[in-house]
């Protein structure tokens, strides 16, 4: 009997047996590619509100038996991440809600949502805090920026067995205490330094004080990189002094960011890594992204002109649910015409933080091979 057959005698047949069914059914029920949703609830509609690029922003439940009870199917392949939440009405009134019988969840800036894994995914384990893994430690500072003409709060990662008498690679960090927040960055850097997988590093953590301006490819921010956070953290920190030794990195407008400082800056970062990347360009005619993308078309089509060579390695990600992933893709083969060598990873995600965690495995250890991968690959 399917599923959706077993749905509807249990509504059929009243409250106690949507009770049992619940109790030995997980919801959302995924079975190869079909995923089911069941809502229980008094609505006058009821639609999964999601952020899969292709798909209608809205789907419809069906409402079963006139009853408090609503179901939907989709097709979601394999290995894949879907963020969603519950939209139901009633009366001319709409709520937003996570889903009451789905117990996983995924945080962002913007709150909570709802999350369902595809057939074969589940949380990569070296994202998850280890009792074996020794800790690095977190500690606030602030950089004195004269480029912006204030100060700048940073998160310093210093790793476990931190000693001031070695020298370390830098890690510099977009929206690095967002990383921390929801994309386990501690966990990830402490899990690969533990396992050898990534050496031991410093990471410094910045975050803007106006995001969608400084990160949109501002020249005072990447200023700011170069004249005023490395050159501070380098007085007080044991790191090693070579671009080869040196990576910046970020998300959405964070990679715009990265990049931009990169490019501006050509042979000051060796390593670059771009997730997500809010590429956006014209061939002719404007954009449709809105007034905040201004700078960054202006930026990307400037650099799709003349790319230099901004860095000698660069890992990119970005999900294939995604808007930006047609740019992503568009952005690889010019990467790779510089000369840089070039590492492109796809998922089936979308614009979130725990698509970015998923990909800083291969990223980091691709960028900063630890002792394990230099003998074992």
């Amino acid at each position: 009997m399917s599923l959706l057959q077993r749905i509807e005698d249990a509504v059929a047949s009243g409250s106690h047996a949507v009770d049992e069914l619940i109790a030995t059914t997980e919801f959302p029920h995924v079975e190869g590619r079909s995923v089911t949703f069941l809502f229980l609830g008094e609505a006058q509609e009821v639609t999964l509100q999601h952020w899969i690029h292709g798909l209608p922003d809205t789907l419809p439940f069906r409402r079963l038996r006139h009853a408090e009870a609503w179901v939907l199917q989709i097709d979601l392949p394999p290995r894949s991440r879907m963020e969603y939440k519950i939209g139901v009405s009633m009366f001319g009134r709409s709520s937003m809600l996570r889903d009451p019988l789905n117990k996983h969840t995924a945080r962002d800036p913007f709150g909570v949502n709802s999350v369902v894994y595809g057939q074969g995914y589940s949380p990569p384990e070296w994202s998850l805090e280890d009792a074996e893994a020794r800790k690095g430690t977190i500690e606030e500072r602030h950089v004195d920026s004269k480029v912006y003409g204030d100060w700048r709060p940073i998160k310093v990662y210093r790793p476990a067995r931190f000693r001031q008498t070695r020298r370390y690679p830098l890690l510099v960090v977009h929206d690095g205490f967002d990383y921390l927040s929801f994309a386990n960055l501690q966990q990830v850097l402490d899990n690969l330094i533990h396992r050898q997988e990534i050496p031991p590093l410093i990471a410094i953590l910045t975050q803007a004080n106006d995001r969608m301006r400084e990160y949109a490819a501002d020249p005072r921010q990447a200023d700011y990189l170069v004249k005023d956070l490395v050159p501070q953290m380098e007085q007080i920190l044991p790191l090693v002094r070579e671009p080869s030794a040196r990576a910046v990195m970020g998300a959405s407008f964070g990679a715009v960011s990265s990049l931009a400082a990169a490019w501006r800056h050509p042979g000051y970062f060796g390593k670059l890594l771009l997730q997500s990347g809010s590429f956006v360009f014209t061939e002719i005619g404007d954009h449709d992204r809105g007034p905040a993308f201004d700078p960054v078309v202006k930026f990307v089509n400037e650099f799709r002109r003349a790319p230099g060579k901004p860095a000698d390695s660069v890992f990119v990600s970005c999900g294939v649910y995604e808007s930006l992933i047609y740019y992503n893709r568009s952005l690889v083969p010019l990467l790779q015409d510089t000369g840089m060598h070039v590492r492109f990873r796809e998922a089936h995600d979308g614009h979130n933080w725990e698509n970015w965690r998923d990909r800083l495995r291969e990223g980091l250890t691709w960028l900063f091979p630890g002792p394990l991968w230099l003998v074992y690959e």
